[in-house]
């Protein structure tokens, strides 16, 4: 979650067409430390389930 870029993020099934948002709040509130902070991004509170999550890394 920390490194990759919008269009690696918009490839990942659960998050398609948030990548800007991503890596937007990531700029302006820096690096993620949990995966449960992708609630906090505008557009996918509530909507990143268990399986997305297991296939990520907040490295």
């Amino acid at each position: 979650m920390n490194s990759a870029d919008q269009q690696a993020l918009d490839d990942v099934p659960g998050l398609k067409g948030h990548g800007f948002e991503i890596v937007r709040y990531r700029e302006e509130r820096g690096r993620f430390s949990d995966l449960r902070q992708l609630d906090e991004v505008p557009g996918l509170s509530g909507k990143v389930d268990d399986a997305t999550r297991a296939g990520l890394t907040v490295g």
